[in-house]
């Protein structure tokens, strides 16, 4: 009990540290969440403010994620502590207290829990997610893509004895936040409407 009392609420506060906008501020001098999509992840960084806040704001992203799992696993050993704090840093990130609940969707912050909760599932995901990316160039599209396939894959993992049953829990916790949150991308990209990386940067958000 003493690892949840802990790991949730700390996988909370990291999740809500806004990298992409203390970033995106740094090199803009403006809050990004009033352009691009509206959102603190590292496509609008890329869309706003460049490639060098963008990258910085991935591995910050990532790490929210991953350090809540480390912690879980190698301090508590605890599974369970492990895969609720890094689903709980998702919900920070996407509802982040310190930026006003308003974040971004929670792709690289799932990325960094499944990496240390299934490392070789989360390299597969990535394998799958960088071919869609390159052949569509849709960053929303391979979010929506490799997280269900994420889900699928841990889901074989757990039937056949490969993966912790907490792991596959956060997979379909993670998953459907980052489902959720890209509902408006699908609408987008059914309408031809959806700008591919590095595009739409200089329109206002609308959501």
């Amino acid at each position: 009990m003493l690892g949840y009392v802990v790991n949730v609420p700390l996988g909370y506060l990291l999740g809500s540290i806004p990298f992409g906008l203390v970033l995106g501020y740094l090199w803009t001098g403006r809050d990004i969440r009033e352009f691009g999509s509206g959102k603190t992840g590292t496509t609008n960084v890329l869309r706003t403010a460049g490639r060098i806040p963008a990258a910085l704001v991935v591995v910050g992203d990532i790490t929210k994620g991953a350090l809540p799992a480390v912690i879980g696993r190698f301090v508590f050993d605890d599974w369970g502590v492990a895969a609720a704090g890094s689903a709980v840093a998702v919900v920070g990130h996407i509802w982040p207290i310190f930026a006003g609940f308003r974040g971004g969707r929670g792709v690289a912050t799932a990325f960094g829990g499944m990496a240390v909760l299934a490392p070789f599932a989360g390299l597969a995901c990535l394998g799958v997610a960088a071919v869609i990316l390159l052949a569509t160039r849709y960053v929303s599209l391979m979010s929506i893509i490799s997280t269900a396939g994420a889900g699928v894959l841990m889901a074989i993992g757990y039937v056949a004895g490969w993966t912790p049953p907490a792991a596959l829990i956060f997979t379909l916790v993670a998953g459907g936040l980052i489902q959720y949150m890209h509902i408006p991308n699908m609408r987008r990209l059914l309408a031809g409407t959806e700008p591919r990386i590095g595009h739409g940067g200089d329109r206002r958000a609308t959501g």
